[in-house]
């Protein structure tokens, strides 16, 4: 005979735990509906964060991780000084061309610890990463003597600022492969005093020397560094492909520091600008191509650029800028989340006859003036030339530029589009504009000589040369004036 275990319970307890079961699962049954309701939710949730997840991997994924060398030498070990003082020429060379013996290895990487290293113009090498410390600074040498002295560059056929020869930058490179500029937000700092005032003083036989100029190169990528007062244009990648700029500070004083533009994709392609922040003496970003007849000859344009993701001030130009020297041609570039603050302009495109070329699917998005004299310009008439031997029939042509999402306040002429006979504004987009003004004056929307259509309502009231759409996109009122102009300089 088998004993049951009843646990101190009678028989009748047992039978009413039997009526009990269904009874329980009776009066629970919410209270189960609502718990596999939450589980379901869970395993919902769970699998939706995961996809987001790897979403935002596959994101991040698309952006290329640092380049890790398998070899990495200490500056000082090539007998580098960091005091300010000591010359340390030589030691970057040593250890540049210690660099360069690796390139079939996957490069080597320069480390370059806190200190302030004085030093003249150096040269970078292919499959190289120099990476800054924090509070680590190179100095550029002030004696111009010992500053090398290079060819025009062939889409300039000039030095920009003097005929023949001109000074080389103070980091250097061309025809380079797979080079990393990076650190923990150290400092290249060109030291551009001197140059300055004797640029004012007209005492350069040659053109200024750029701090960083990159040529003929691909896989190039700038981060978490600074760079500071340059004797000239600060960064220029000039002819060059596939070239990432992010996270780096850019800076010059606003004034009486001439041409320090932040920096000048020149006959670029493929190209990221991003979180970075420009405050300098010139233009913070200008996307050139080349100048007149040798720009035109030299044929290489400058496109498929993003600029994004922005913090600029130009108290004497433009925030963001395209030419004027664009005789290659500028073309698909987006200009987005981009603020610019105490500015004289905020975006221009600027060009003139002689440079040929175009300007050519530009868009802006999401822009955000803060005090700036002018909002949006495109200039026609900006007549500087190399030489005479300009064709003065090179008609550039500027269309299919967009405008969208542009905001602001403190703004003394929010739009001023300045086409010509010759050189007519053509297909030209706005939509979502809303700028406060800072003077209650006439003729702040400014056109001559424009064709395009502005979608929806915009603020202030647009010129009479453009087509209006609602916010559906359709015809309005089709302007008959796009030659009609009221630009007025006076503003």
């Amino acid at each position: 005979m088998v004993e049951t275990v009843t646990s101190g319970r009678s028989s009748n307890q047992r039978v009413d735990f039997k009526r009990w079961v269904p009874t329980f699962f009776s009066s629970h049954r919410t209270a189960l509906i609502l718990l596999w309701v939450v589980a379901f939710g869970t395993v919902f949730l769970w699998q939706q964060n995961l996809l987001e997840g790897l979403l935002m991997f596959r994101r991040a994924s698309l952006r290329p991780f640092p380049k890790l060398r398998p070899v990495a030498f200490n500056f000082t070990d090539f007998g580098a000084v960091g005091d300010g003082v000591t010359v340390n020429t030589k030691a970057f060379e040593r250890a540049i061309s210690t660099i360069s013996k690796y390139a079939k290895r996957g490069g080597a990487q320069l480390n370059v610890p806190a200190g302030r290293f004085l030093t003249a113009p150096f040269n970078l090498t292919s499959h190289m990463t120099l990476f800054l410390a924090e509070d680590a600074v190179i100095l550029a040498i002030q004696d111009e003597n010992l500053w090398p002295l290079m060819p025009p560059l062939p889409s300039y056929g000039y030095g920009r600022e003097h005929k023949g020869p001109r000074y080389g930058s103070f980091i250097h490179g061309q025809n380079l492969r797979d080079v990393v500029i990076t650190g923990h937000n150290g400092t290249i700092n060109g030291q551009g005093q001197s140059w300055w005032k004797k640029y004012r003083q007209r005492l350069l036989n040659y053109t200024r020397g750029p701090l960083v100029q990159i040529m003929w190169s691909s896989d190039i990528k700038f981060y978490n560094v600074t760079l500071q007062d340059s004797p000239f244009w600060t960064l220029h990648p000039y002819d060059c492909k596939n070239v990432s700029i992010s996270n780096v500070t850019i800076l010059a004083p606003i004034f009486e520091a001439p041409n320090t533009d932040g920096i000048d994709p020149d006959s670029c392609e493929d190209m990221v600008i991003e979180d970075c922040y420009i405050s300098v003496g010139d233009d913070a970003v200008a996307i050139k191509s080349g100048w007149d007849q040798y720009g035109i000859a030299y044929g290489r344009p400058s496109r498929n650029i993003i600029i994004r993701n922005l913090v600029v001030r130009s108290m004497v130009s433009a925030g963001i800028s395209i030419g004027s020297e664009m005789s290659g041609g500028v073309s698909d570039v987006t200009v987005e989340n981009v603020l610019i603050w105490d500015s004289r302009r905020a975006v221009r495109i600027k060009t003139a006859p002689g440079r040929g070329g175009y300007v050519r699917n530009i868009a802006y998005r999401n822009l955000t003036f803060e005090n700036v004299r002018v909002g949006i310009v495109i200039k026609t008439d900006y007549n500087e030339h190399p030489d005479d031997d300009y064709d003065r029939k090179a008609f550039p042509i500027l269309e299919d530029i967009s405008y969208i999402g542009t905001h602001g306040h403190s703004v003394r002429v929010p739009v001023r589009i300045q086409g010509t006979e010759d050189i007519p504004v053509r297909n030209v987009t706005f939509r979502d504009l809303s700028i406060g003004i800072k003077d209650k004056t006439k003729h702040i929307f400014q056109c001559g000589y424009v064709e395009g259509r502005v979608i929806g309502t915009v603020f202030p009231a647009p010129c009479v040369n453009l087509d209006r759409y609602d916010e559906q996109e359709r015809l309005v009122h089709r302007s008959e004036s796009q030659n009609v102009t009221d630009i007025d300089y006076e503003l």
